[in-house]
């Protein structure tokens, strides 16, 4: 299993970033590789890429599979010496890894032979660096993905990527240096793999869809699961699924407003999991996470208020007979301008480092040497406290928000916002330990719906209040004064949903652990 970071390199940083690569003792190699799959994309549709690759003069098959977090992979190589092979890929020079196993398994699904599908040409670099205790292999590739080789529907796309893998040693010492050279030099983690590229090329969508937030999968419901180290990397792993996904395409250039969306609710999830499972074993979640997951939080958010609220709100304006309002109009194209700024605050140093020590958290399991325990390790909770003390942060979240939804109407902004936030804290908690709990925990989350929706109007609205009261001010367009009027006539009736949405909270179904233990 490889245990590696991959960032991509604007291309204003290369030249600065080859030149630090090339200091000391440093190796160059040319590599071409040929890329199969099924007619019915097999492999890909899974995760799965096999390939052949030529590294100078030897050929080597590859096939590599997911791991289990959003640092590990299942990878796989055979050297199959300096002869260029005929008869294209054999899958079963794999039998016996893992990776292999599943390109079996998805091989006997598949509607179809493999063929070549695209292919790279690349330059790549490697250097070894030492760390103590370590070391660490950086490897630089540059060049190109091709599809459709040779005919008028040739295409093809930039590779520019810095690959650190651990070699040996702590997994602290590969994150400690990527981060520095993340900082030197600009870099952005990216999950978009060179199979990747080549599919984009054969697809007509460059952009791949916004992700998003996935069930906790209960076959790790064991009672190792249980301990409280591994929840913590596994439910962190869970929240960084989402957040990669949708940072990685931001930080491209290729994303949407719903890639900025699903990122910050995957922001949101992954601090819930930092505040509530914090105590499952104390002391091993960096403080220093905190602060750069809010920042951007909260920047995406201006953004997203700017093009998304401001034009779902005018819509609403049009239908009751608002006059013309030039400005929301302009927001389509304030739109494109989202995710161009969205990419810059994504790209941000201090965010990139807190997504680079999260990640090494997720893998701190399946480091290659294993690192010496955090002072909270051995306060870490078992499988039977854990249990306990998550059913009760549950419980104490939901008598929280049940006690808040009282007289809703009468409590201020500030406390009412809180109250959305509590919520939602409920229901993301809920979700991440649902493997322990029995069928009613969907109903249960079912059952807070209602509520956030009706909250989450609330507060587009009071946002659009906000936006339309500037616009009011510096335009005097009669548009903009309808609008602020008509969003504040229309705020009691927003808050009475509300609180007929909260009163049935009281009737969510009572949450019990698993087996009714």
């Amino acid at each position: 299993m490889e245990i590696e970071f991959k960032f991509c390199i604007p291309s204003e940083r290369l030249a600065a970033v080859q030149t630090a690569v090339r200091r000391g003792r440093w190796t160059p190699v040319r590599m071409e590789a040929r890329y199969f799959d099924t007619p019915d994309a097999a492999l890909s549709s899974r995760g799965i890429a096999l390939r052949l690759r030529r590294e100078g003069t030897q050929w080597v098959q590859t096939v590599k599979a997911l791991g289990q977090g959003p640092l590990d992979r299942e990878e796989h190589n055979v050297v199959l010496g300096d002869t260029p092979p005929s008869l294209g890929p054999r899958p079963e020079l794999h039998a016996g890894s893992i990776a292999g196993a599943r390109l079996v398994a998805a091989l006997q699904a598949a509607q179809g032979p493999l063929a070549e599908t695209y292919g790279t040409e690349m330059d790549r670099v490697t250097r070894d660096i030492a760390f103590k205790g370590g070391v660490v292999e950086l490897a630089l590739d540059t060049g190109r993905v091709v599809a459709h080789r040779g005919t008028p529907q040739q295409k093809e796309a930039r590779i520019c990527e810095l690959e650190l893998e651990l070699t040996s040693g702590p997994l602290a010492g590969l994150a400690a240096l990527a981060t520095r050279w993340a900082t030197r030099h600009g870099l952005y983690l990216s999950t978009v793999s060179k199979a990747e590229r080549g599919e984009r090329l054969l697809a007509a969508q460059w952009t791949r869809p916004a992700t998003k937030a996935k069930a906790m999968v209960a076959h790790a419901a064991g009672p190792a699961f249980w301990q409280g180290p591994a929840l913590q990397r596994a439910v962190v792993a869970h929240c960084l699924q989402q957040v990669l996904g949708n940072s990685s395409e931001i930080a491209e250039g290729t994303g949407t407003e719903e890639h900025v969306h699903q990122l910050r609710i995957g922001l949101r999830r992954l601090r819930t999991a930092l505040r509530e499972l914090a105590p499952l074993a104390p002391g091993r979640f960096d403080p220093a996470w905190e602060k750069p997951l809010v920042d951007v939080f909260r920047r995406l958010g201006a953004l997203r208020d700017r093009s998304q609220v401001l034009q779902s709100i005018h819509a609403r304006l049009r239908a009751a007979g608002a006059p013309p309002l030039a400005e929301p109009d302009t927001a389509t194209a304030d739109a494109a301008s989202t995710c161009t700024g969205a990419a810059d605050i994504v790209r941000a140093a201090p965010f990139q480092a807190a997504l680079i020590g999260l990640m090494a958290f997720t893998a701190q399991g399946h480091a290659p040497v294993a690192e010496a325990p955090d002072a909270g390790e051995a306060e870490a909770l078992g499988p039977q406290d854990t249990r306990r003390l998550l059913q009760k942060r549950l419980r104490r979240l939901h008598t929280q928000v049940r006690q808040g939804a009282q007289g809703f109407a009468a409590l201020t902004v500030q406390k009412q916002h809180r109250l959305r936030k509590r919520l939602k804290r409920l229901r993301y908690l809920a979700e991440f330990v649902a493997p322990t709990l029995d069928a009613d925990s969907a109903a249960f989350v079912d059952s807070l719906q209602p509520a956030l929706s009706a909250l989450g109007q609330l507060n587009d609205e009071r946002v659009a209040q906000g936006l339309y009261d500037d616009l009011a001010t510096t335009s005097n367009a009669p548009g903009a004064w309808f609008g602020l009027g008509w969003l504040m006539a229309h705020q009691a009736q927003a808050v009475a949903t509300c609180e007929q949405a909260l009163s049935h909270l009281t009737d969510a179904p009572r949450l019990r652990k698993s087996g009714g233990r």
